[in-house]
């Protein structure tokens, strides 16, 4: 009687463990995004140069897990990071956090997000102040998370003001970063700094309808500067975007959301091109995107050789880069921040 009560009590020791998620990641897109949202976890880093960068992150990491999975930073545009939580919130970015997006990344079949906040309650704009703490978030949440991080795929990319910082860190430590995607970026370095990038994977997102960060004055150089410097053009993608839709089609309210598509994998929610938007090579040829191998899998076949060393400071961004670049970038956005700021600091707000 013991012997059959005991088989009774694992059977449904085993019946209970069946019925729970097998990771903390297992969780479906068909769910919505507010579940996997709620996967982001706050953290904040350490204080560097006065400031420190909070963030949430998501985990791929299951019980007694040993794999080394990749990490992608994740940053915002302007607006986004007035609290916390809204760098998540107002970008689709959680849907990498599906089940269906995680398996993606390979060989690992998970990935790390850190999403990071800019100080933006302080007058920061993703501005140089904010590279340096943001380089000392990124390598602690490595040493916490060292056992499970694949140091040669570490990925950046973000979006407006984001896609500035993205440029700017991808610039300023190219040794740590295996490739970048910065979309419609509200920045357009000069071909000096560029240099830096030139054994950089890029991919590169815009609308040729941007209102904000204009195609034709701003994007279309940054990648032109790109082609001319890389030594990976076959590895370098821009993708144009007239008409900016969701996934499903749905028009979105400006032609400056093209995160959109990059948060949905380049693809439509019926698997096939996404609405309205063409991809070329750094050699110009069209490039043909097959379902599922779209932004994630063209990350994935990236790598580098990152060793974990810790850099200090703003690496190869230095003093006077962002004025000289600003006012030679034309765009509106940057103008319009740039004023913004000079108000702010005339009312002793800004910074």
């Amino acid at each position: 009687m013991k012997k059959f009560k005991k088989l009774v009590a694992v059977v449904l020791v085993f019946a209970m463990l069946s019925m729970l998620p097998l990771s903390a990641s297992a969780l479906s897109m068909e769910g919505g995004l507010d579940p996997l949202k709620n996967e982001f976890v706050f953290a904040e880093g350490p204080l560097e140069e006065g400031y420190s960068i909070d963030y949430r992150y998501f985990s791929p990491v299951k019980k007694n897990d040993t794999t080394k999975y990749p990490l992608v930073v994740w940053l915002h545009g302007m607006g986004d990071g007035a609290e916390d939580g809204r760098q998540v919130n107002n970008s689709q970015i959680a849907f990498w956090a599906s089940d269906e997006f995680q398996a993606r990344f390979q060989p690992a079949g998970g990935a790390f997000i850190l999403a990071a906040r800019s100080r933006e309650e302080d007058g920061f704009y993703w501005d140089d102040e904010m590279i340096a703490p943001l380089r000392a978030a990124i390598d602690e949440f490595i040493v916490m998370n060292g056992d499970n991080i694949d140091l040669t795929r570490i990925y950046v990319g973000g979006y407006s003001m984001g896609g500035k910082m993205t440029l700017k860190m991808a610039i300023s430590y190219p040794e740590m970063f295996a490739a970048a995607f910065p979309i419609c970026p509200a920045w357009s370095p000069d071909a000096n700094l560029i240099k830096h990038l030139k054994d950089m994977p890029i991919w590169l997102t815009s609308s040729t309808l941007d209102p904000l960060v204009n195609y034709h004055l701003s994007v279309k150089p940054t990648w032109e500067k790109i082609v001319n410097t890389t030594n990976v053009a076959e590895d370098c993608r821009f993708s144009t975007i007239t008409n900016v839709c969701y996934a499903d089609g749905t028009p979105t309210s400006s032609a400056h959301h093209t995160w959109f598509a990059v948060n949905y994998d380049m693809f439509s929610t019926e698997n096939g091109n996404y609405p309205n938007m063409t991809t070329v090579d750094g050699n110009g040829n069209a490039v043909e995107l097959t379902y599922p191998d779209g932004m994630i899998s063209w990350l994935s076949s990236h790598t580098s050789d990152y060793d974990g060393t810790v850099i200090d400071g703003t690496g190869n961004i230095g003093p006077g880069d962002e004025t000289d670049n600003l006012l030679a970038s034309n765009n509106i956005l940057e103008i319009l921040l740039m004023i913004l700021n000079a108000i702010l600091k005339f009312f002793g707000l800004g910074n």
